[in-house]
């Protein structure tokens, strides 16, 4: 009885998932995006494209380390092509700096704006095209009603958001997928060798629709995310990648 119970309920969550958006990978597909262990806190243990994401920034500390963490995000998204859309009445990026995250600077499109409500706009205009990989709007809030506007807007062309939330005055209820909070890590540098390692993050999951909220270390090197849970293990990554 217990275990016709229990089929019933995995079935169920299986199919909510499904009409909430979440498709399982087929069967020797990979669809992650490379943040290792850090997507089993998704839905199927995959990153969940074709979903808003909000991305909180209390300071411009954290405003610029989530920038860099989003841009490698949005590398692997422009992988199959298509360009990325970037949205904000107030436009801070160095289109150059992209390039540190394997982001090509002339697939951005920067759209500058002169109010913020204008950017929620072109947003939901923005997500509406499907040729598009991502579209990242800069803005302080966000109502409920507008998120959901965002988010029927991406129910049927699949392209994945990104509100990047700069001082927000509140935090209220939003239909978005995952709320992140990044905050900038002290690089390390292998042997004591002079310069500037390898940008790190802590990496806050705050919230997750039908998933688990937790807290990572990651670090961009080689063009890919490398979880740091060991840092011993870490610099035999590196080693191996650069021999191979």
């Amino acid at each position: 009885m217990y275990d016709a119970k229990q089929h019933i309920i995995n079935k169920l969550q299986k199919d909510i998932l499904q009409w909430q958006g979440f498709t399982p990978p087929k069967a020797g597909m990979l669809k992650g995006i490379g943040l290792g262990p850090m997507e089993r806190a998704f839905p199927n243990g995959v990153f969940p494209t074709g979903n808003i994401h909000e991305m909180i920034c209390p300071t411009p500390e954290q405003a610029a380390a989530t920038s860099g963490l989003m841009s490698g995000i949005i590398a692997f998204l422009m992988k199959n092509g298509g360009a990325c859309l970037w949205i904000s009445n107030g436009r801070k990026q160095f289109p150059p700096a992209l390039m540190t995250f394997g982001v090509v600077p002339d697939k951005v499109i920067f759209i500058d704006v002169a109010r913020e409500r204008d950017v929620l706009w072109a947003m939901e205009e923005a997500l509406k095209c499907e040729g598009i990989a991502a579209v990242i709007a800069e803005v302080r809030e966000i109502s409920f009603a507008q998120s959901r506007r965002l988010q029927l807007a991406v129910e049927s062309s699949k392209v994945t958001g990104f509100l990047l939330r700069n001082d927000p005055s509140k935090l209220g209820t939003t239909t978005c997928v995952a709320r992140w909070q990044i905050t900038s890590l002290p690089s390390q540098l292998k042997d004591e060798l002079p310069g500037v390692g390898f940008p790190r993050w802590q990496v806050d999951l705050l919230r997750v629709r039908n998933g688990n909220p937790g807290s990572w270390k990651l670090e961009w090197a080689d063009n890919c995310f490398i979880p740091l849970e060991d840092e011993e293990e870490l610099l035999q990554q590196l080693d191996e990648r650069r021999a191979g």
